[in-house]
């Protein structure tokens, strides 16, 4: 690839660019974004209007529907019509690049100006290429093994975060309908499932694909973690299990462990009254996250290192684009705009840009002062432990996915939304056949998806 030099020639100041353009012509840019609920719009309005007060540039914040955006991306592309801007889901980035709807060149430019070195590495990971990246990362997530920390400090237990730290917890602490060890994903027809499996099968080193796509299952490891998520889900109150009894177990009391996305964090310390803890009389009482830990990166006995889900969102800068203007927009909104970004929503938004050469962890620092919550407001490192947040920021950096290091994360994908993963691990489960026969079933299913 070879690789513009705008950005670099200015020695990595990101914000050189946005000065240069007081006295450059002014551009009318167009921004697509998929954070359309009316607050977090308001909240892109005011950050483009900011733009707009020290760059001269416009900047129209249009809503586009996460599962529209695909396919309006692809018509825009064809009539030559792309906004200057698109922030989206990590799906995107290779098969975009590929097409030749972002321009990569531009991408890595920004990246390389604000500084490769800033950012966390899974994030940036996830969209490199032959010679740069395809997008920006902006913010992520990563999803999280939520404990009870009381519990597992009276019970002189470690931390879950390996398949036999989780199973030595489910045996100390299962005392059902009073307390379930886990609180396992079982609806086969709900993404849920699919995400939690994922990660547990990622924890253990296991993917149905590889650098030259479809790939077997390797019988040991996967039979590990048929049995692991057998004892789990034994471990669980019977029936189709997903995110809902998951939280209303745990915000009950009722539930050790689950996994679930940060998202739950402001309602574990009862900031939003429509799902309340109920741990005791006080629906607003922060007791229940005070008693929480959370585990981002876990390990199977054939992974040791283990692995994090992670969910990134980058800022593709279009073939269509006015270059120049674009990538002033995007360095502005991860550098001195930065803060309004991770504003749209705290919780879900964890800064995969940690800081700045001057001081590395500037922007981490800076989003443990966001305000969280609904209905009331508190910043998250009111609510929880300098070391929980540390621990939930960097699951960004050794954040996988399926597919992603192999540049398969399309197929990946297409296995993932078929479900069949989770329809034969739940057969497992209710042992309809045995581990290596479930083995060889995935095997036959997966290699059978189109």
């Amino acid at each position: 690839m070879q690789m513009k030099t705008k950005a670099m020639m200015r020695g990595g100041a990101a914000m050189a660019l946005i000065m240069t353009a007081l006295s450059a012509s002014a551009e009318d840019l167009r921004f697509w974004t998929t954070e359309e609920q009316p607050e977090r719009l308001a909240r892109q309005e005011a950050m483009a209007a900011a733009f707009a007060e020290v760059s001269g540039h416009n900047v129209e914040v249009i809503p586009v529907s996460e599962n529209d955006l695909g396919t309006r991306a692809t018509a825009a592309f064809a009539a030559g019509d792309l906004p200057d801007v698109i922030y989206h889901p990590l799906q995107y980035a290779a098969p975009w690049a590929d097409a030749g709807i972002l321009d990569t060149d531009a991408a890595t430019d920004v990246v390389e100006a604000l500084g490769a070195g800033t950012f966390a590495s899974g994030a940036l990971g996830m969209a490199a290429m032959d010679g740069g990246y395809a997008s920006v990362p902006v913010d992520g997530w990563t999803q999280m093994l939520v404990y009870r920390a009381d519990l597992f400090a009276d019970a002189g237990l470690e931390p879950p975060n390996s398949y036999a730290n989780v199973l030595a917890a489910v045996e100390a602490l299962h005392n059902p309908p009073s307390m379930y060890g886990f609180v396992a994903a079982t609806k086969v027809d709900e993404n849920f499932m699919s995400q939690v499996l994922e990660h547990v099968f990622l924890a253990n080193g296991v993917s149905p694909v590889g650098p030259d796509g479809v790939q077997a299952l390797d019988e040991g490891a996967t039979i590990e973690v048929l049995e692991f998520y057998k004892a789990i889900a034994e471990a669980s109150p019977p029936g189709d299990l997903y995110w809902d009894q998951s939280r209303t177990l745990y915000f009950s009391g009722n539930a050790a462990m689950i996994i679930w996305s940060p998202f739950i964090l402001d309602e574990l310390a009862g900031l939003r009254d429509s799902a309340p803890p109920t741990i005791n009389d006080d629906p607003t009482s922060s007791d229940l996250a005070a008693a929480t830990g959370v585990v981002t990166t876990f390990s199977g006995p054939s992974n040791p290192d283990g692995a994090a889900w992670g969910d990134v969102r980058y800022f593709g800068i279009t073939s269509d684009a006015s270059t120049d203007a674009a990538m002033e927009f995007v360095e502005y909104s991860m550098s001195e705009g930065y803060a309004s970004t991770l504003a749209i929503a705290p919780e879900g938004k964890f800064p995969v840009r940690r800081g700045t050469a001057d001081n590395p962890t500037e922007y981490a620092d800076l989003w443990a002062t966001l305000d969280v919550g609904v209905d009331r407001k508190a910043p998250l490192g009111d609510l929880y432990e300098a070391a929980m947040i540390d621990e939930i920021v960097s699951g960004l950096d050794v954040a996988q996915r399926w597919g992603v290091a192999d540049g398969q994360l399309a197929a990946a994908s297409t296995i993932i939304n078929s479900q069949v993963i989770n329809r034969l691990v739940r057969e497992y489960i209710d042992g309809e056949r045995d581990a290596a026969a479930t083995v060889a079933a995935l095997n036959d299913a997966i290699a059978a998806v189109q």
